[in-house]
């Protein structure tokens, strides 16, 4: 099996390299390395089986032979990363989406779509079904990933309908584990890395916003699964926990788990977008799939603040 992973080099794109080399493909890893991290692969630049293109998808770009999967994960996708580049966001989300999609067609190749709870907006439905078709702002500032994605959706399923291509969406809620940069901006890599430094845990708004958070091994269990299992084809699928906590309390149980003695501090509100409630209903990737997560909270957030210490430099905390 060969196998193109776009954003190879991004948090959760490395992650699913692993499991695909591991799994015995020949990998081909496509990142330009805007918020992907070279040192995610490097542990496989040694490996036969892996191939690493430094490359912007939004741009044309072919791919040594041919392609049998074709996973697209490639884009900014924390709210610092999109913000910062708002209009490689969009480009990356639809003219590198086609690219990605021509590819796939060209070659008869299955495809699969990384995209994101964000095509939710600030949900007025709770839980989040795959049949909301969400409320989202189209012209604020987050809207160069928000609608950048849920235009990714509709390209795929044009692709879907008019080309027969393969293909099939997933919307990522919150994910956390090792790997996710320290400075993306996201509640687990902001408090963890906060809590570590002994610097004060900022709490934007009064923390009674939600989130759900998956841990990383989860979600590349749950990628692999929508790929590979039958019936598929033209499918969406919520991949997320639907363990749904307030951020106060991610504050909390990461402050206790680091052993940090900094304090919790609330800021206001970053952006008005910034949803209220998140929390994925993961009935059809239960029963379509056979796939929920596995690893509970305190486990994940143990091995990320375990990788987030050596990421920092810092001694283990002795037990």
């Amino acid at each position: 099996m060969r196998t193109l992973v776009t954003g190879g080099a991004g948090f959760i794109g490395s992650h699913l390299c692993d499991r695909l080399i591991a799994r015995g493909d020949d990998v081909v890893c496509a990142d330009n390395l805007i918020t992907g991290q070279a040192s995610n692969i490097d542990h496989l630049r040694g490996n036969p089986r892996f191939h690493f293109m430094h490359v912007d998808v939004s741009q044309p770009f072919a791919v040594d032979g041919t392609v049998d999967q074709i996973f697209h994960l490639a884009s900014p996708a924390s709210p610092r990363g999109y913000l910062l580049k708002p209009l490689e966001t969009a480009l990356v989300n639809s003219q590198g989406t086609q690219n990605a999609l021509d590819l796939a067609r060209r070659n008869g190749a299955k495809f699969l779509l990384s995209s994101t709870s964000e095509a939710y907006g600030d949900p007025l439905v709770h839980p989040q079904t795959e049949e909301y078709w969400g409320n989202v702002n189209p012209v604020g500032v987050r809207s160069c990933y928000d609608e950048g994605k849920r235009f990714a959706e509709a390209l795929t399923m044009i692709y879907v309908r008019q080309f027969n291509v393969d293909a099939r969406i997933v919307r990522i809620f919150n994910c956390y584990g090792p790997r996710s940069d320290p400075r993306d901006g996201r509640v687990v890599p902001n408090f963890v890395t906060q809590a570590l430094l002994g610097e004060p845990i900022t709490v934007y708004g009064d923390g009674s916003q939600t989130r759900s958070l998956g841990y990383v091994s989860d979600l590349i269990e749950g990628l692999a699964r929508a790929m590979e299992s039958p019936g598929t084809t033209g499918r969406v699928y919520n991949l997320g926990n639907p363990d749904e906590r307030s951020v106060l309390e991610f504050a909390r149980i990461v402050k206790d788990l680091a052993r940090s003695s900094s304090p919790i501090v609330f800021q206001p509100p970053i952006s008005t977008d910034d949803p209220q409630r998140r929390c994925p209903d993961i009935s059809r990737a239960r029963s379509e799939l056979g796939w929920e997560p596995r690893v509970p909270l305190e486990q994940g957030m143990i091995e990320t603040i375990t990788w987030f210490r050596t990421r920092l430099g810092l001694s283990a905390v002795a037990s």
